[in-house]
């Protein structure tokens, strides 16, 4: 059970305090770390912390995989162009899309924002649309818009609109009296082309994630992930962290979702191919429709062929998508992060991030196999509250609840995007803010954060940069 989990990481840091001839005079024994505990992916770390960290291939790949994963690179981030084009194995955009490679929204492998101004293309954040769901508990998407909106369109296609994002500020103390201020985002359709959307239509934001270690999550066992499972919360600490199950497309049955801020994913290849035909129209195997809107007769356009992305170049962008390495931790045997990180533990966060998985057999990579790694995820759903609900469903996700954010490589985000905006909406514009945003299960460990003075703060958030 998840209670196993969250004790068995205190025992490795304290502080012993001994008396001597004064109630004065102590001894001050230091915090020690884990063995290994800089290889945050196994060994499918890479010690790098320039702006290409999150870009480098697993170490441990085999000749053919090297390979792969340099033509699956240059795939991820080509510019697909629309049909007729002289590069017929590179074209079929469209007719709508979000952006025209992988990497416009994932650049450097990297994590997406919410637009700075409205009209930005290819910022790495989109609208989720949805006004129901069907028997399998997926989203059933607008008649007219379908399940998401696209804000870009090939030259003879009207773009069905785009949106545009304000904030109210949301404001709070801790208990040591310092004030703090968060952002809470207003979402706009406009210059919509297709008329007025359903009235019950449900919007949800999503920003695209960075890209590291996407294989050694898809690797842990379901045995393990049902370990982490406390539904009823038997042991009575408030988390009740649950399993998404989710539609595969290629078993044609419900299996667990692993990826995605619901979780609404249940494996890398899934994600991937989802990703090329919802962001950017290019169908596959696993997704041979276009998203053509009713006033749009996609049968008459020009097209990439039939699939637009053939099997064998979509599974080397699954292969390296799942192969790109995590960043090693930075510092972490400074005291000052020990510190920090017997606070985070002390706070419970490690209830829902959990620090330490061993993964099991990856069904093709065997490099991810049998790994010792440091995510800090349950890959579980949890109620965060109403503040953070989109009130959309996703398959068994309720509008509160969302996946466990991995926190390996979140110190590096601004150094490879250049912000540090975080959630699922980029709402938190720190590691600070996204931590006052949390609430339901996670409510109580927000409240211990809010009651440490300023240098614990600092401390805590310290410990989680070096992740």
């Amino acid at each position: 059970m998840l209670s196993i989990h969250k004790s068995i990481f205190f025992g490795f840091y304290f502080l012993l305090f001994i008396s001597c001839s004064s109630e004065d005079d102590v001894m001050y024994e230091p915090l020690v770390p884990e063995t290994n505990e800089a290889f945050s992916g196994g060994d499918a770390t890479v010690f790098d912390i320039s702006k290409n960290a999150f870009g480098f291939q697993a170490p441990n790949l085999t000749n053919d995989e090297q390979l792969n994963f340099f033509v699956g690179n240059s795939l991820f981030n080509l510019n697909w162009v629309t049909s007729p084009a002289s590069t017929t194995a590179r074209d079929g955009l469209g007719p709508l899309f979000n952006a025209r490679s992988c990497s416009g929204c994932h650049f450097k492998d990297g994590r997406g924002r919410a637009p700075l101004f409205n009209g930005e293309f290819s910022h790495g954040l989109l609208l989720r649309l949805s006004m129901g769901e069907n028997a399998n508990g997926a989203p059933i998407g607008d008649a007219n818009y379908k399940g998401q909106l696209q804000d870009q369109s090939i030259p003879t296609v009207t773009t069905e609109g785009g949106f545009s994002v304000a904030y109210t500020t949301v404001t709070g103390k801790y208990s040591d009296g310092t004030a703090y201020e968060l952002r809470k985002p207003v979402y706009s359709l406009n210059d919509l082309s297709l008329g007025a959307p359903n009235g019950n239509l449900k919007i949800s934001p999503r920003v695209a994630n960075q890209m590291s270690g996407l294989g050694l999550l898809e690797a842990i066992s379901e045995a393990t992930l049902k370990s982490f499972v406390d539904e009823n919360d038997i042991n009575s600490d408030g988390i009740s962290g649950r399993l998404n199950y989710v539609w595969d497309v290629q078993t044609n049955q419900l299996e667990i979702g692993k990826f995605g801020w619901k979780a609404n994913q249940p494996n890398v290849h899934q994600q991937v191919a989802g990703a090329f035909n919802g962001d950017m129209g290019i169908t596959s195997s696993l997704f041979p429709d276009e998203n053509c809107p009713p006033n749009i007769d996609c049968s008459a356009l020009p097209n990439g062929g039939n699939p637009e992305i053939d099997d064998d170049d979509l599974l080397k962008v699954v292969l390296y998508s799942s192969t790109l390495a995590v960043p090693a931790r930075r510092n972490w045997k400074d005291q000052e992060v020990l510190e920090g990180k017997r606070l985070f533990n002390e706070a419970n966060c490690i209830a829902c991030h959990i620090p330490k998985i061993t993964t099991g057999v990856h069904p093709t990579i065997t490099a991810l196999s049998n790994q010792t790694i440091r995510p800090y995820t349950d890959l579980l759903l949890h109620d965060m509250g109403e503040d953070l609900s989109d009130n959309r469903p996703d398959f068994l996700a309720q509008g509160n609840e969302w996946r466990t954010q991995p926190l390996w490589g979140i110190g590096l985000i601004e150094t490879v995007n250049e912000h540090t905006n975080l959630l699922h909406d980029g709402r938190a514009r720190t590691i600070e803010e996204a931590i006052l945003w949390h609430g339901g299960e996670a409510q109580k460990s927000k409240e211990n954060f809010t009651k440490l003075n300023a240098e614990q703060r600092a401390k805590l958030i310290g410990f989680i940069k070096t992740l």
